[in-house]
């Protein structure tokens, strides 16, 4: 790519928004705990070692703006550095153990007629087993790219 492409592209880029340090310590503390329970077997042991982790935040709750950030670039380092080759995920995402398990057979494989009975079901499934809706926007009923890299849908 040459300059002036790379420049047009920075233009139109969309920035991420800044967010303020309360907000990213949440965010901070909401994936330090996802990253726990991926490491933590037993719930009691997870119980546990959230505690320790909310008074490490709470022991560093209103600080300066400057030692926030760097608290905050510490904290981002540390998770870093802690997480698990293998994230837990529920069963039936991809990743998942139940992920596909048992799909329904689809209705013009079963009746290549067309002829289908009165009690057969009515409903798509979405890969990972709901019923597809569109007002809840979740309905695979064309293509669905599943990444299992990062274990999720789209």
């Amino acid at each position: 790519m040459n300059e002036v492409f790379r420049s047009a592209a920075d233009q139109t880029r969309q920035r991420l928004p800044q967010l303020p340090a309360n907000q990213q310590a949440c965010r901070l503390y909401r994936h330090a705990l996802k990253t726990l329970s991926s490491w933590a077997i037993d719930r009691e042991i997870f119980i546990e070692e959230a505690t320790k982790l909310r008074a490490r935040f709470d022991e560093s709750r209103g600080c300066s703006a400057a030692q926030a950030s760097r608290l905050l670039r510490e904290g981002q380092e540390e998770l870093f550095g802690n997480t698990h080759p293998d994230p837990y995920c529920v069963p039936w995402m991809p990743g998942g153990s139940l992920f596909m398990r048992n799909p329904p057979p689809p209705l013009e494989i079963c009746f290549p007629d067309g002829n289908y009975p009165a009690d057969a079901p009515k409903v798509t499934f979405n890969p990972d087993m709901s019923i597809c809706k569109e007002e809840t926007g979740k309905s695979a009923v064309h293509t669905v790219l599943v990444d299992f890299t990062k274990k999720n849908m789209s």
